[in-house]
Protein backbone atom coordinates (compact mmCIF):
# COMPACT_ATOMS: atom_id res chain seq x y z
CA UNK A 1 0.00 0.00 0.00
CA UNK A 2 1.09 3.79 -0.60
CA UNK A 3 0.00 6.73 0.62
CA UNK A 4 1.31 8.93 3.76
CA UNK A 5 1.17 6.13 6.24
CA UNK A 6 3.31 4.13 4.22
CA UNK A 7 6.18 2.70 6.88
CA UNK A 8 3.68 2.62 9.72
CA UNK A 9 2.70 -0.30 11.26
CA UNK A 10 -0.27 -0.51 13.89
CA UNK A 11 -1.79 -3.88 15.38
CA UNK A 12 -5.58 -3.48 15.88
CA UNK A 13 -6.96 -6.12 18.48
CA UNK A 14 -10.47 -7.27 16.32
CA UNK A 15 -13.65 -5.28 17.10
CA UNK A 16 -16.81 -4.52 15.72
CA UNK A 17 -17.63 -0.66 14.75
CA UNK A 18 -15.77 2.55 15.55
CA UNK A 19 -12.35 0.15 16.08
CA UNK A 20 -12.01 -1.01 12.79
CA UNK A 21 -13.68 1.85 11.36
CA UNK A 22 -10.57 3.79 12.25
CA UNK A 23 -8.08 0.92 11.24
CA UNK A 24 -9.79 1.35 8.00
CA UNK A 25 -8.72 4.91 7.88
CA UNK A 26 -4.62 4.30 8.52
CA UNK A 27 -4.68 1.70 6.51
CA UNK A 28 -6.57 3.49 3.40
CA UNK A 29 -4.17 5.78 3.68
CA UNK A 30 -0.70 3.75 3.38
CA UNK A 31 -0.41 2.25 6.93
CA UNK A 32 0.61 -1.55 7.40
CA UNK A 33 -2.65 -2.79 9.82
CA UNK A 34 -2.77 -6.58 11.21
CA UNK A 35 -5.87 -7.49 12.37
CA UNK A 36 -5.55 -9.93 15.39
CA UNK A 37 -9.16 -11.54 15.17
CA UNK A 38 -10.30 -14.71 16.90
CA UNK A 39 -8.47 -18.30 16.16
CA UNK A 40 -12.20 -20.28 16.57
CA UNK A 41 -13.69 -17.76 13.57
CA UNK A 42 -10.27 -18.68 11.56
CA UNK A 43 -11.21 -19.17 7.56
CA UNK A 44 -14.67 -17.58 7.51
CA UNK A 45 -15.53 -14.27 5.35
CA UNK A 46 -15.42 -11.13 6.85
CA UNK A 47 -19.37 -10.86 7.09
CA UNK A 48 -20.59 -9.05 10.34
CA UNK A 49 -23.96 -11.00 10.91
CA UNK A 50 -26.31 -8.47 11.28
CA UNK A 51 -24.33 -5.53 10.38
CA UNK A 52 -23.55 -7.05 6.85
CA UNK A 53 -25.51 -9.54 4.21
CA UNK A 54 -23.43 -13.00 4.47
CA UNK A 55 -21.21 -13.49 2.02
CA UNK A 56 -19.68 -10.50 1.59
CA UNK A 57 -16.39 -8.82 2.83
CA UNK A 58 -16.57 -5.79 5.12
CA UNK A 59 -15.44 -2.49 3.30
CA UNK A 60 -14.97 -1.46 7.40
CA UNK A 61 -12.22 -4.16 7.35
CA UNK A 62 -10.79 -3.69 3.46
CA UNK A 63 -6.50 -3.48 3.14
CA UNK A 64 -5.38 -5.06 5.92
CA UNK A 65 -3.90 -8.56 6.76
CA UNK A 66 -5.57 -10.80 9.12
CA UNK A 67 -3.96 -13.18 11.63
CA UNK A 68 -6.01 -15.39 14.08
CA UNK A 69 -5.40 -15.73 18.05
CA UNK A 70 -6.19 -16.83 21.22
CA UNK A 71 -5.75 -14.03 23.75
CA UNK A 72 -6.46 -16.62 26.21
CA UNK A 73 -3.52 -18.82 24.89
CA UNK A 74 0.26 -18.21 26.34
CA UNK A 75 1.85 -19.01 23.02
CA UNK A 76 -0.48 -16.79 21.14
CA UNK A 77 -0.03 -14.46 23.58
CA UNK A 78 3.47 -14.62 22.92
CA UNK A 79 2.65 -13.87 19.28
CA UNK A 80 1.51 -10.87 19.51
CA UNK A 81 3.34 -9.65 22.09
CA UNK A 82 6.57 -10.13 19.00
CA UNK A 83 4.29 -8.23 16.70
CA UNK A 84 3.91 -5.59 19.44
CA UNK A 85 7.76 -4.97 19.99
CA UNK A 86 7.70 -3.95 16.72
CA UNK A 87 4.92 -2.02 16.22
CA UNK A 88 4.53 2.23 16.01
CA UNK A 89 0.99 1.43 17.30
CA UNK A 90 -2.24 -0.43 18.43
CA UNK A 91 -5.87 -0.78 18.74
CA UNK A 92 -8.28 -1.90 20.77
CA UNK A 93 -11.79 -1.90 21.51
CA UNK A 94 -12.32 -3.82 24.23
CA UNK A 95 -14.15 -2.54 27.92
CA UNK A 96 -11.94 -1.23 30.68
CA UNK A 97 -9.65 -3.39 31.97
CA UNK A 98 -9.95 -6.43 30.12
CA UNK A 99 -6.64 -6.11 27.96
CA UNK A 100 -5.04 -5.47 31.70
CA UNK A 101 -6.50 -8.77 32.28
CA UNK A 102 -5.05 -9.95 29.05
CA UNK A 103 -1.76 -8.98 30.09
CA UNK A 104 -1.71 -6.63 27.44
CA UNK A 105 -2.80 -3.56 29.10
CA UNK A 106 -0.86 -0.46 28.15
CA UNK A 107 1.44 -0.83 31.23
CA UNK A 108 2.94 -4.08 30.14
CA UNK A 109 3.31 -3.08 26.10
CA UNK A 110 4.99 0.48 26.60
CA UNK A 111 7.33 -1.16 28.71
CA UNK A 112 8.17 -3.39 26.11
CA UNK A 113 7.79 -0.91 23.22
CA UNK A 114 8.49 2.73 24.77
CA UNK A 115 7.46 4.50 21.68
CA UNK A 116 4.22 2.56 21.05
CA UNK A 117 1.34 4.23 20.94
CA UNK A 118 -1.81 2.89 22.29
CA UNK A 119 -5.01 3.58 20.99
CA UNK A 120 -8.28 3.07 23.21
CA UNK A 121 -12.05 2.72 21.88
CA UNK A 122 -14.90 2.84 24.28
CA UNK A 123 -18.05 4.60 23.74
CA UNK A 124 -17.97 6.13 27.54
CA UNK A 125 -14.07 6.64 28.22
CA UNK A 126 -11.68 4.58 30.50
CA UNK A 127 -12.93 5.81 33.75
CA UNK A 128 -16.26 8.02 34.90
CA UNK A 129 -19.51 6.26 35.87
CA UNK A 130 -20.71 4.65 33.14
CA UNK A 131 -17.61 3.23 31.93
CA UNK A 132 -18.32 -0.11 32.64
CA UNK A 133 -21.73 0.32 31.05
CA UNK A 134 -22.39 -1.87 27.73
CA UNK A 135 -24.08 0.51 24.95
CA UNK A 136 -24.25 1.62 21.30
CA UNK A 137 -23.99 4.66 19.37
CA UNK A 138 -27.54 5.87 19.97
CA UNK A 139 -26.65 6.01 23.61
CA UNK A 140 -23.47 7.40 22.72
CA UNK A 141 -24.58 10.50 20.98
CA UNK A 142 -27.78 10.82 23.13
CA UNK A 143 -25.62 11.66 26.64
CA UNK A 144 -23.35 13.93 24.65
CA UNK A 145 -26.30 16.17 23.44
CA UNK A 146 -25.71 15.72 20.00
CA UNK A 147 -29.01 13.74 19.14
CA UNK A 148 -31.20 16.02 20.55
CA UNK A 149 -30.29 18.26 17.83
CA UNK A 150 -31.22 15.61 15.13
CA UNK A 151 -34.45 15.22 13.70
CA UNK A 152 -37.67 17.03 12.72
CA UNK A 153 -40.09 19.23 15.33
CA UNK A 154 -43.10 16.99 14.90
CA UNK A 155 -41.49 13.97 16.38
CA UNK A 156 -38.43 12.41 18.14
CA UNK A 157 -35.04 12.81 17.59
CA UNK A 158 -33.85 10.47 14.67
CA UNK A 159 -30.75 8.82 15.12
CA UNK A 160 -28.27 8.63 12.35
CA UNK A 161 -27.21 5.41 11.30
CA UNK A 162 -23.86 5.11 13.34
CA UNK A 163 -21.89 7.95 11.35
CA UNK A 164 -21.99 10.83 13.91
CA UNK A 165 -21.27 7.84 17.19
CA UNK A 166 -19.05 5.35 15.73
CA UNK A 167 -17.29 6.28 12.91
CA UNK A 168 -17.15 10.72 13.12
CA UNK A 169 -17.06 11.23 17.38
CA UNK A 170 -15.62 7.59 17.60
CA UNK A 171 -13.58 5.89 14.97
CA UNK A 172 -11.96 8.87 13.25
CA UNK A 173 -11.27 11.08 16.38
CA UNK A 174 -8.90 7.76 17.32
CA UNK A 175 -7.14 7.88 13.82
CA UNK A 176 -6.69 11.54 14.74
CA UNK A 177 -5.44 11.03 18.02
CA UNK A 178 -3.13 8.43 17.23
CA UNK A 179 -1.38 10.53 14.10
CA UNK A 180 -1.35 13.30 16.97
CA UNK A 181 0.60 11.08 19.32
CA UNK A 182 2.75 9.15 16.91
CA UNK A 183 3.57 12.92 15.45
CA UNK A 184 4.58 13.70 19.08
CA UNK A 185 6.79 10.64 19.77
CA UNK A 186 9.28 11.49 16.83
CA UNK A 187 10.45 14.40 19.23
CA UNK A 188 9.95 12.90 22.21
CA UNK A 189 11.07 9.72 21.84
CA UNK A 190 7.89 7.96 24.07
CA UNK A 191 4.27 6.98 23.14
CA UNK A 192 1.64 7.07 25.29
CA UNK A 193 -2.18 6.10 25.53
CA UNK A 194 -4.84 7.55 23.40
CA UNK A 195 -8.18 7.64 25.10
CA UNK A 196 -10.90 7.75 22.61
CA UNK A 197 -14.80 7.81 24.09
CA UNK A 198 -17.44 7.96 21.29
CA UNK A 199 -19.31 10.60 23.79
CA UNK A 200 -16.26 12.84 23.98
CA UNK A 201 -15.89 12.90 19.74
CA UNK A 202 -19.49 13.30 19.80
CA UNK A 203 -19.67 16.24 22.33
CA UNK A 204 -16.52 17.92 19.76
CA UNK A 205 -18.90 17.69 17.16
CA UNK A 206 -21.53 20.02 18.56
CA UNK A 207 -18.72 22.44 18.90
CA UNK A 208 -20.67 24.87 15.81
CA UNK A 209 -23.79 24.62 17.53
CA UNK A 210 -22.35 25.47 21.27
CA UNK A 211 -20.88 28.27 19.21
CA UNK A 212 -24.38 29.76 17.78
CA UNK A 213 -25.83 29.00 21.46
CA UNK A 214 -23.16 31.53 22.64
CA UNK A 215 -24.26 34.21 20.00
CA UNK A 216 -27.69 33.64 21.19
CA UNK A 217 -28.36 32.24 17.86
CA UNK A 218 -30.16 28.43 18.97
CA UNK A 219 -32.93 27.00 20.67
CA UNK A 220 -33.34 24.15 22.38
CA UNK A 221 -35.75 22.60 20.12
CA UNK A 222 -35.29 20.71 17.06
CA UNK A 223 -36.39 22.35 13.44
CA UNK A 224 -36.39 25.94 15.03
CA UNK A 225 -32.76 26.97 14.33
CA UNK A 226 -30.88 28.19 10.93
CA UNK A 227 -29.03 25.21 10.53
CA UNK A 228 -31.56 22.12 11.39
CA UNK A 229 -33.99 22.23 9.03
CA UNK A 230 -36.03 25.02 10.64
CA UNK A 231 -35.64 28.16 8.36
CA UNK A 232 -37.49 27.50 4.86
CA UNK A 233 -33.61 28.32 2.66
CA UNK A 234 -32.04 25.75 4.50
CA UNK A 235 -33.73 22.41 4.45
CA UNK A 236 -34.37 19.48 2.62
CA UNK A 237 -38.18 19.57 0.06
CA UNK A 238 -40.04 16.71 -1.48
CA UNK A 239 -40.60 16.90 -5.33
CA UNK A 240 -43.35 16.25 -7.61
CA UNK A 241 -42.14 12.62 -8.15
CA UNK A 242 -41.38 11.72 -4.64
CA UNK A 243 -37.88 12.40 -4.60
CA UNK A 244 -36.40 15.29 -2.24
CA UNK A 245 -33.79 17.98 -3.14
CA UNK A 246 -31.66 20.48 -0.65
CA UNK A 247 -31.38 23.92 -0.25
CA UNK A 248 -28.99 25.89 1.68
CA UNK A 249 -29.35 29.67 0.58
CA UNK A 250 -27.95 30.93 3.33
CA UNK A 251 -26.02 33.80 2.04
CA UNK A 252 -27.88 36.81 1.09
CA UNK A 253 -26.43 36.58 -2.41
CA UNK A 254 -27.39 32.87 -2.40
CA UNK A 255 -30.66 33.78 -1.40
CA UNK A 256 -31.22 36.48 -3.59
CA UNK A 257 -30.37 33.57 -6.42
CA UNK A 258 -32.68 31.40 -4.90
CA UNK A 259 -36.18 33.63 -5.14
CA UNK A 260 -35.02 34.82 -8.94
CA UNK A 261 -34.35 31.06 -9.77
CA UNK A 262 -38.18 30.09 -8.63
CA UNK A 263 -39.34 33.37 -9.59
CA UNK A 264 -40.72 34.80 -6.12
CA UNK A 265 -41.27 38.37 -6.00
CA UNK A 266 -43.62 38.98 -2.42
CA UNK A 267 -42.45 40.87 -0.58
CA UNK A 268 -42.69 38.44 2.64
CA UNK A 269 -39.68 36.72 1.70
CA UNK A 270 -37.35 39.70 2.54
CA UNK A 271 -37.75 38.42 5.63
CA UNK A 272 -34.79 35.78 5.50
CA UNK A 273 -33.55 35.76 8.48
CA UNK A 274 -36.65 36.31 10.78
CA UNK A 275 -37.46 33.19 12.33
CA UNK A 276 -41.37 34.21 12.81
CA UNK A 277 -41.77 34.28 9.44
CA UNK A 278 -40.05 31.01 8.29
CA UNK A 279 -42.96 28.78 8.32
CA UNK A 280 -45.43 30.63 6.46
CA UNK A 281 -42.72 31.21 3.68
CA UNK A 282 -41.83 27.47 4.57
CA UNK A 283 -44.81 26.04 3.12
CA UNK A 284 -44.91 28.50 -0.03
CA UNK A 285 -41.64 27.25 -0.86
CA UNK A 286 -42.69 23.19 0.00
CA UNK A 287 -45.86 23.90 -2.37
CA UNK A 288 -43.31 25.04 -5.10
CA UNK A 289 -40.71 22.12 -5.15
CA UNK A 290 -44.00 19.41 -5.06
CA UNK A 291 -45.54 20.83 -8.41
CA UNK A 292 -42.27 19.65 -10.41
CA UNK A 293 -40.05 16.32 -10.04
CA UNK A 294 -36.97 16.61 -9.01
CA UNK A 295 -35.09 16.17 -12.34
CA UNK A 296 -36.47 19.67 -12.90
CA UNK A 297 -34.90 21.25 -10.11
CA UNK A 298 -31.89 19.77 -10.84
CA UNK A 299 -31.56 21.12 -14.50
CA UNK A 300 -32.34 24.63 -12.99
CA UNK A 301 -30.58 24.86 -9.43
CA UNK A 302 -27.44 22.50 -9.88
CA UNK A 303 -24.07 23.84 -10.17
CA UNK A 304 -25.60 27.42 -9.72
CA UNK A 305 -24.83 29.41 -6.25
CA UNK A 306 -27.92 28.84 -5.02
CA UNK A 307 -26.58 25.70 -2.70
CA UNK A 308 -28.51 23.15 -4.15
CA UNK A 309 -28.13 19.22 -4.30
CA UNK A 310 -30.28 16.51 -5.18
CA UNK A 311 -30.63 13.71 -2.20
CA UNK A 312 -29.28 10.67 -3.67
CA UNK A 313 -29.00 6.90 -2.24
CA UNK A 314 -25.57 5.59 -2.19
CA UNK A 315 -26.25 3.95 -5.51
CA UNK A 316 -27.42 6.90 -6.93
CA UNK A 317 -24.44 9.19 -5.44
CA UNK A 318 -21.75 6.74 -7.04
CA UNK A 319 -23.59 7.40 -10.01
CA UNK A 320 -23.21 11.02 -10.48
CA UNK A 321 -21.47 12.70 -12.71
CA UNK A 322 -19.81 15.00 -9.76
CA UNK A 323 -18.77 11.67 -7.84
CA UNK A 324 -17.51 9.59 -10.99
CA UNK A 325 -15.23 11.94 -12.22
CA UNK A 326 -13.71 12.56 -8.63
CA UNK A 327 -13.88 8.78 -8.27
CA UNK A 328 -15.57 8.79 -4.79
CA UNK A 329 -16.48 5.29 -5.23
CA UNK A 330 -15.66 2.42 -6.10
CA UNK A 331 -16.95 -1.01 -6.27
CA UNK A 332 -15.13 -4.08 -5.48
CA UNK A 333 -16.34 -7.87 -5.67
CA UNK A 334 -19.76 -6.21 -5.79
CA UNK A 335 -19.58 -4.23 -3.00
CA UNK A 336 -19.85 -0.18 -3.23
CA UNK A 337 -17.73 1.28 -1.21
CA UNK A 338 -16.26 5.16 -0.85
CA UNK A 339 -12.72 5.76 -1.58
CA UNK A 340 -10.09 6.88 0.41
CA UNK A 341 -10.18 10.63 2.20
CA UNK A 342 -8.94 12.52 1.94
CA UNK A 343 -6.91 13.06 -1.04
CA UNK A 344 -2.86 14.04 -1.74
CA UNK A 345 -0.81 15.56 -4.12
CA UNK A 346 1.80 13.70 -3.74
CA UNK A 347 1.68 10.87 -1.59
CA UNK A 348 -1.81 9.51 -3.31
CA UNK A 349 -3.10 6.44 -1.23
CA UNK A 350 -3.71 3.02 -4.01
CA UNK A 351 -7.42 1.76 -3.98
CA UNK A 352 -7.70 -0.24 -1.03
CA UNK A 353 -7.41 -4.00 -1.37
CA UNK A 354 -10.53 -5.96 0.17
CA UNK A 355 -10.75 -7.57 3.48
CA UNK A 356 -8.85 -10.36 4.12
CA UNK A 357 -10.70 -13.85 5.67
CA UNK A 358 -10.32 -14.71 9.27
CA UNK A 359 -6.13 -15.95 9.69
CA UNK A 360 -6.11 -15.58 5.58
CA UNK A 361 -2.08 -14.41 6.34
CA UNK A 362 -0.78 -16.50 9.97
CA UNK A 363 1.44 -18.09 7.22
CA UNK A 364 2.86 -14.80 5.87
CA UNK A 365 3.74 -13.59 9.72
CA UNK A 366 7.13 -14.94 9.97
CA UNK A 367 8.10 -13.84 7.19
CA UNK A 368 6.41 -10.12 6.87
CA UNK A 369 5.10 -10.48 3.42
CA UNK A 370 2.02 -8.26 2.91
Amino acid sequence: MSGPLQGLKVIEFGGIGPGPFCAMMLSDMGADVIRLDRKADKGKDRGQGAFLASGRRSVLHRGRRSLAVDLKSPEDVQRVLALVDGADAIIEGFRPGVMERLGLGPDALLARNPRLVYGRMTGWGQDGPLAQAAGHDINYIALSGALSMIGRAEGGPAAPPAMVGDLGGGGMMLAFGIVCALLEARTSGQGQVVDAAITDGAALLTSIVCDLKALGLWKNERQANLLDGGSHFYDTYECADGKWISIASLEPQFYSLLLDKLGISDPKFQRQRDPAAWPALKRQITDIFRNQPSAHWCALLEGTDVCFAPVLTLEEAARHPHNAARETFFERDGVLQPSPAPRFSRTAPDRPPPAPFIGEHDDTEATGAT
